[in-house]
């Protein structure tokens, strides 16, 4: 018997949204689309040498976008026509007075600001490549991120000159440091802007350097990742897609500028959008909403922690009528990564947000995913695909078991290759390379071939093939969801920001009343990422002279993110059976008092370290504290 049309339609509609919801088939038509555009363009722009963002900025300062804002901070405006028109100017002061050469490296040491995006442009401009500096280094990790630039010239931002020490200059023979004053700024600004004809700009490889981002590996000091023009053409172009970034879109970002995550997919997306991009000098739950509301602001950036403490934060009442002003926002999407699945939803409902743009990547990676979320069904997923994307993509990646005794992916006994987990098992992720031609797709650490060559595997899933290692554990469910689980190795997360172990000891060490240090992340309650704890081993009694001393050496040395917030006494350090420190146990006691035995905790308060007790953990365990 024929199906009435009157009930055959809805019946075709309601199976053809299911096949849909199963399937996620137009999430991975937009995602294929997207990226097939984005590639195509940078193929194009590659043939023709043309790969500099410089030739965006051009295009949108000279075309219909000329008088639309492109870059809103602290109250200003400036237009694309005028950024392009100050870039230029930079760009020939760098030219003029430090004799700035095409294909040379200029290293920025600068906090978010209209000088960090007109520095960067301009040296862009005449065919230079910034380096960015994380302007909370000092000591020797600072002088080991200039130095191994290999710069001539560093210009610093004035907030943070105190940074660069007389032992720092000491340490970079033949390097110049220049403070970025008013007066330089003044003086740049009054430079005539000149076009460099393009040839100086020619860039006739995707997989060319564009910039330096520093990332803190699994030992050692900060490495320089190479951001190639694949990086930074490419994927903002698909982001931008994927997002549905429209030129009336403005972006707020008080991320910091020297992350990949606020310049690459902060700046870049907004640039390949046509798009405004409204910047923070730094994060403050005070003034972030304030500025979101005065930018008018239709996407915000947040990275790890972020979004808990705006949720922690007290409401935004209006001084004058008493309105609660947490949903008076024009925020249309929240896009970063880290947001917390128990964070997720609480976050869009308090302050009004219907979508979250959850994103996995790391600096020197050759792949991420990509998460677009406006209902329950993505929720704490860092990237998801359907049917089609798993075909045609899924090839590109895969998760494979991890052997915890050595900290890298199981092999099997027989056969020598690694084995993929099942859905929903945790395993590390693993990118596929090409085996005789990595530089396609991984372009690896600024001058450090050993550090690249380190997160190359081989003979993974067949003899011959070659992958990238991302150091992370991640799942994937059988609907396609993706799911952060864990780091591996020693290094842990906290503020946003890769800590290394071995740097963190080896600081803690060079102190006089320490014979003895073990670094780890422990978990906290209410916290994403892991907090820093010391173990030590003490050559004197733990006087409070030694408590202050300890404090400041550690504070003076080390980043503020890198600080270690716990110490845990002990009179001998625990080691693995090859005479090994021990990590894990002490990582899975924590700094709960009643797990580390006859062990002391402190922590750190008031700049300096105090004992922390039983009521200082219940404290912790309550909520009451943020750290």
């Amino acid at each position: 018997m024929p199906v009435p049309l009157a009930l055959a339609a809805p019946v075709a509609v309601a199976g053809l949204a299911y096949v849909n919801a199963k399937t996620q088939l137009s999430q991975d038509l937009r995602s294929l689309r997207s990226g097939l555009a984005a590639h195509s363009r940078g193929l194009s722009r590659e043939k023709k040498g043309m790969l500099n963002e410089f030739y965006k900025l051009e295009d949108h300062a000279q075309g219909k976008l000329a008088n639309k804002p492109f870059l809103m901070f602290e109250g200003r405006t400036w237009t694309y026509k005028e950024v392009y028109e100050t870039v230029l100017r930079y760009g020939q002061w760098l030219k003029n007075v430090h004799n700035v050469k095409p294909k040379e490296i200029v290293a920025l040491d600068f906090m978010n600001g209209p000088n960090f995006l007109f520095i960067w442009f301009g040296l862009w401009s005449i065919g230079a490549k910034p380096a960015f500096i994380n302007y909370n280094l000092s000591d020797k990790a600072l002088a080991h991120c200039i130095r191994v630039s290999k710069t001539k010239l560093v210009l610093v931002d004035a907030d943070v000159q105190q940074n660069v020490t007389e032992d720092v200059k000491a340490a970079l023979p033949g390097v110049t440091c220049v403070v970025f004053s008013s007066d330089l700024e003044a003086d740049a600004l009054s430079t005539a802007g000149v076009r460099e004809p393009n040839e100086c700009r020619r860039e006739d490889k995707l997989r060319g350097l564009a910039i330096l981002i520093y990332t803190s590996g699994t030992t050692g000091l900060p490495k320089p990742a190479v951001v190639s023009w694949m990086k930074m053409d490419v994927a903002p172009e698909h982001i931008s897609r994927l997002m549905g970034f429209q030129p009336k879109d403005i972006l707020y970002t008080c991320m910091p500028l020297y992350h990949s995550s606020a310049a690459v997919l902060g700046v870049g997306t907004a640039l390949a959008a046509g798009g405004t991009i409204a910047i923070g000098k730094k994060f403050s739950t005070k003034t972030f909403w304030q500025e979101v509301r005065a930018s008018n602001s239709t996407i915000i950036q947040y990275v790890g922690e972020t979004c808990r403490y705006l949720l922690s934060a007290p409401p935004n009442i209006d001084p004058v009528t008493g309105e609660n002003l947490d949903k008076k926002n024009d925020v249309r999407l929240a896009f970063g990564n880290g947001l917390r699945p128990e964070v997720w939803n609480r976050f869009k409902e308090r302050f009004g947000i219907e979508g979250i743009a959850e994103f996995y990547a790391a600096t020197e990676a050759p792949g991420g995913f990509f998460n677009l979320s406006n209902n329950d069904f993505g929720k704490g997923a860092i990237g998801r695909q359907g049917l089609l994307a798993s075909l045609l993509m899924g090839r590109d990646t895969v998760i494979v078991e991890v052997d915890w005794e050595t900290e890298q992916p199981w092999r099997d006994p027989k056969t020598g290759l690694c084995k993929a987990v099942t859905p929903g098992s945790p395993g590390e992720a693993l990118f596929r390379l090409e085996p005789n031609d990595i530089p396609s797709k991984f372009q690896g650490y600024f001058g450090n071939k050993s550090s690249t060559e380190s997160k190359i595997m081989r003979d993974v899933l067949k003899k011959g093939d070659a992958w990238f290692r991302t150091g992370d554990m991640l799942s994937l469910d059988s609907d396609g969801r993706m799911f952060f689980s864990d780091r591996i190795g020693d290094t842990f997360r906290w503020k946003s920001e890769n800590v290394s172990t071995n740097e963190v000891s080896e600081c803690i060490g060079e102190h006089p009343g320490v014979d003895e240090a073990n670094v780890f992340g422990v978990e906290l309650p209410h916290h994403d990422g892991r907090a820093g704890c010391a173990a030590l081993v003490l050559s004197e009694p733990a006087s409070q002279q030694l408590l202050l001393s300890l404090a400041q050496h550690v504070q003076q040395k080390l980043p503020r993110f890198a600080i270690p917030l716990f110490l845990r006494l002990t009179k001998e350090m625990q080691r693995t059976g090859t005479n090994k420190q021990q990590k894990h146990v002490m990582r899975a006691e924590g700094v709960d008092p009643k797990k580390v035995g006859s062990d002391d905790i402190y922590w750190l308060r008031n700049g300096t370290y105090v004992k922390f007790t039983d009521k200082e953990w219940a404290e912790v365990n309550g909520g009451s504290v943020k750290l």
